[in-house]
């Protein structure tokens, strides 16, 4: 799964690196992203061109009752989302990428071991910005207020990450963008893109129990501990 993450990189280099034109929004670094946080993510408007918008992490679907339940949607796996009810739609017709620079696992402590589970931080090896595969939907309340919100994709772990963690997101190359956001229908020519990322161009390291706390977001998040 994927459950905080960070995105630290400025706007206008976020823009220049996923080729997104037209006026920008503000995107603060944010060292502990958490579910039902607004996020930056890319998707292509009519015209085929990238636009960076605003999208709340925990997709909540068109049919929804309550908008709560964003919160316990915040990933789809990638091997149902065609046919889950409450992703399918969005998968097929709503693809967004999602940025981020790095994400948080946790590892449980090891069997017949007590303690806390050890968080890690999962990053590219050269520290640059990429994008998780993502799916968005519009939910209307009864005011006719629109919440825009989203999904990270979530796959197997590669041989980096399955040492902390079973489920990773699906983390898109360059050359896999255009394809995601394309129009039209999503179906079988996209499963292949739903991928652990090669491990050898990622790294991890442990980091310290303060990132636990989403309200806990500044550069400490990301300081180098000892694993526990």
């Amino acid at each position: 799964m994927c459950g905080r993450y960070t995105l630290t990189a400025p706007v206008d280099e976020l823009a220049a690196g996923f080729g997104v034109t037209g006026e920008l929004p503000e995107v603060a670094p944010s060292y502990n992203i958490a579910p039902t946080w607004e996020v930056a993510a890319v998707g292509g408007d009519s015209g085929g061109e990238r636009r960076l918008r605003r999208l709340r992490w925990g997709l909540i679907p068109s049919w929804a009752d309550d908008p709560s339940i964003g919160a316990r949607m915040i990933n789809a796996r990638s091997e149902t989302v065609a046919e889950k009810p409450a992703f399918r739609s969005a998968f097929r017709r709503r693809r967004c990428l999602i940025l981020a620079d790095g994400f948080y696992e946790w590892q449980r402590p090891a069997e017949g071991e007590k303690g806390p589970k050890q968080p890690y931080y999962i990053k590219m090896a050269d520290g640059s910005p990429y994008a998780f595969a993502g799916i968005w939907e519009s939910w209307q309340d009864g005011d006719g207020e629109k919440v825009r919100s989203c999904a990270i994709l979530t796959t197997e772990a590669n041989d980096l990450v399955a040492g902390i963690h079973h489920r990773m997101p699906v983390v898109l190359t360059p050359g896999d963008y255009d394809r995601w956001l394309a129009p039209g229908d999503g179906g079988a020519d996209l499963q292949s893109l739903l991928r652990p990322y090669p491990p050898e161009e990622m790294s991890a390291y442990p980091v310290s129990t303060y990132v636990n706390k989403p309200q806990n977001d500044d550069p400490s998040c990301l300081e180098p501990v000892e694993a526990g």
